[in-house]
């Protein structure tokens, strides 16, 4: 219980950390988007909290976990409408890839930093 309430504690924070990232351009980030982006990492703190896949390293599993959960957020930006001076495959795989690093470092905090083993 102790690791799935840090591990969404920490997905809920690293949520409002993507969206600051997301809003701090020039275009205005709509309410649905933030709560898709909020919600996408809540849920990826949820996954890795229940996830009982057997992996050698807490750190594989996290950056594995991050590229499951970051896919359908992925796929959603690449049917979206086209933004200037964006090029939707390239926010579609830096989605991938944050939702990389997000993983590396919910499980960091909740395997490391506070000892809740899978």
């Amino acid at each position: 219980m102790k690791r799935l309430i840090i591990a969404t504690l920490c997905g809920l924070l690293f949520g409002f950390v993507c969206y600051g990232f997301a809003s701090s351009g020039e275009n205005e980030v709509s309410t649905w988007l933030a709560l898709t982006i909020i919600s996408g990492r809540l849920l990826l703190g949820f996954g890795i909290g229940i996830s009982r896949f057997p992996m050698k390293n807490w750190a594989i599993h996290g950056i594995v976990m991050g590229v499951i959960f970051s896919i359908p957020a992925a796929l959603g930006t690449m049917m979206g409408p086209e933004t200037p001076g964006f090029d939707p495959q390239m926010i579609a795989i830096s989605t991938v890839v944050m939702g990389m690093i997000y993983g590396f470092l919910i499980e960091l905090i909740t395997s490391v930093f506070f000892k809740a083993k899978i």
